[in-house]
């Protein structure tokens, strides 16, 4: 199975391994190869965003943090990334996160239930920029299909890229997946919500632009 991340390779800091080694049995999740019950899983039935690689989890803390009343479940495969989180769910004092530390892809495809999401949240995934390397990125199809069938009906999708190249290449293979809509003419105005990133600060840094993109499940 060809994987869409490529693992790097980053300092792990004590504070990170402290909070790793301490709480992970609170807020990570085995991986499994069967459907997980959010509610279950959260203790209640509020709304359930996943968010696919979330780097440092700087951006997943603030957002979960100012909005208390929805679960974030965050999906990763970097150790350093993971404890970082930990790290910010404790000092804020954050009960509505839980992480699973495993691959999107089978997490997406044999975890997540059908229509049981409400939002996916998907902030500078790997661009994989050589020709040849592009069957690697996440937002294509068939994958594409799998996130739209585990969106409740009105549900979005919500992708951000400094890569111009895989915007149009993500927006390509969106507007082809039959369940989604553009809520755009094209790409989507920046959301205001969102925080900025680590990799959306070096993007700029490289006069990269910023391109966003909001679909919603429509069938």
């Amino acid at each position: 199975m060809l994987k869409s991340y490529v693992k790097r390779i980053g300092r792990y800091t004590a504070a990170q391994k402290k909070a790793y080694d301490s709480l992970s049995d609170q807020f990570l999740i085995p991986f499994r190869e069967d459907k997980i019950n959010l509610n279950e899983i959260f203790g209640n039935s509020g709304s359930t965003i996943v968010e696919i690689g979330f780097g440092s989890g700087f951006a997943t803390a603030e957002i979960a943090e100012a909005n208390p009343d929805k679960n974030y479940l965050g999906l990763e495969v970097h150790k350093p990334g993971i404890g970082r989180l930990l790290w910010e769910i404790e000092k804020r004092n954050l009960s509505n996160i839980r992480i699973i530390e495993y691959d999107a892809v089978p997490v997406i495809q044999k975890m997540i239930s059908p229509s049981s999401v409400d939002a996916f949240h998907i902030f500078f995934p790997d661009p994989w920029p050589k020709k040849r390397h592009r069957k690697r990125r996440l937002i294509q199809r068939p994958f594409t299909a799998s996130l739209a069938d585990c969106l409740k009906p009105s549900g979005y999708l919500y992708m951000v890229t400094d890569w111009e190249d895989y915007a149009e290449h993500a927006l390509e293979e969106l507007i082809a997946t039959a369940a989604l809509r553009n809520t755009y003419e094209k790409f989507a105005s920046a959301q205001s919500w969102r925080p900025v990133t680590r990799f959306e600060q070096k993007g700029r840094a490289k006069d990269h632009l910023i391109r966003e993109l909001h679909f919603t499940k429509c069938c």
